[in-house]
């Protein structure tokens, strides 16, 4: 059994708790929070499931890491603390662990990534031992293993899409809805997420995967945005209200050009309320949200996938599949020489061992 340390209990964290437990090569060691209220609890607890582990969380980080885990679950943000989430995982790297993770954007596509996170990492690994693999769903599985399994179904290819189209009151971090993504702000806020080059920082690298993998070279990647103000004020179960006049929806893509056309795309349609951009693309069920990948060619492919999870969830169903394409990577990484992976390298494997193995 691989002793596997999940460190942070938010969105993520939950959904990690559940996967390893659920993994027969796995067996959950550890559990590392950082808000006190959750010192002593047990995990299962945390992760909203039923019974007892026996794990209790700790914020005691050296102590953990100390014990010898095997493997790392970082599932703390990085969207505000890139500087932070990078120490942590760099830490855990250097005690020996594999580590996956879905919170430092730039390694998604290490290869492309700045000095002042790659070098860390690398220099980690060879004091340590360890191991690293980001991903993700958006980024992450929808924009790289997804559409490059769908693009070996045709004979031409002319363009890849990779879409998010979600309602994002069903999202339970408001800090990064409202803020980070300018929902409910005044239409002259400038949201961080939205600002000129961070798309490009957030899902470049997904285009140069899947660039590299279908043998193309990029010449440039393009950004596009629109944003849409809310015509009426509405209320949201997890959110609270959001005035009319202010961020509504948002419409973005971030285009990989191949010869003067963009060949390879990842766009996000967001809204905070159905009724805002009606003209806009929805969900195709009429749901909450899904995950779309379009293949422009011959033949012309489409595939739709929708999770859910918690009650019936969109955005945690999401979550859940970002945590299972980590989770599921571990025992191939422990298996692997010590070293810095991306999604190309690591393989989606069939889920050998858990067909009808129960999940608390």
């Amino acid at each position: 059994m691989i002793s596997t340390v999940v460190w942070g209990t938010g969105n993520v964290g939950r959904a990690a708790i559940r996967a390893v437990e659920a993994h027969p090569a796995l067996e959950l060691s550890g559990v590392l929070v950082h808000d006190p209220a959750k010192v002593g609890r047990d995990a299962a607890q945390l992760a909203g499931a039923d019974g007892m582990v026996g794990i209790a969380a700790t914020d005691d980080i050296a102590a953990v890491l100390a014990s010898g885990p095997r493997a790392v679950v970082y599932a703390a943000s990085g969207d505000v603390r890139p500087d932070e989430a990078l120490a942590d995982v760099t830490r855990a790297i250097r005690a020996g662990a594999v580590v996956v993770t879905p919170a430092l954007y730039p390694l998604y596509d290490h290869r492309s990534a700045p000095p002042e996170f790659r070098d860390p990492v690398l220099a980690a690994i060879a004091e340590g031992g360890g191991s690293l693999f980001v991903s993700g769903v958006d980024p992450g599985w929808g924009n790289d293993v997804l559409p490059l399994l769908i693009s070996g179904l045709g004979s031409t290819v002319d363009a890849i899409r990779c879409q998010e189209v979600f309602d994002y009151s069903t999202y339970d971090q408001e800090e990064s809805v409202r803020h980070l993504i300018g929902m409910g702000h005044p239409m002259d806020y400038a949201p961080l997420m939205l600002a000129p080059s961070i798309p490009t920082m957030v899902w470049g690298g997904q285009l140069r995967l899947m660039a590299r993998a279908l043998g193309v070279e990029l010449d440039d990647i393009r950004e596009t945005l629109e944003r849409r103000a809310l015509d009426t004020t509405v209320g949201t179960r997890t959110m609270g209200t959001f005035d009319a006049g202010t961020q509504g929806a948002v419409r973005f893509e971030v285009q990989g050009i191949v010869e003067g056309e963009p060949r390879i795309v990842i766009e996000h349609i967001t809204r905070i309320h159905p009724s805002c951009a009606p003209d806009w693309q929805a969900p195709p069920d009429g749901g909450d949200g899904a995950h779309r990948v379009v293949i422009e060619g011959r033949p012309r492919i489409e595939v739709t996938v929708e999770a859910t999870d918690e009650g019936e969830n969109r955005s945690a169903g999401g979550n859940a599949t970002a945590v299972g394409r980590l989770v599921n990577a571990i025992d191939w990484l422990a298996e692997a020489e010590p070293g810095l992976y991306d999604a190309l390298d690591v393989p989606l494997r069939p889920a050998v061992g858990r067909l009808g193995r129960k999940q608390r």
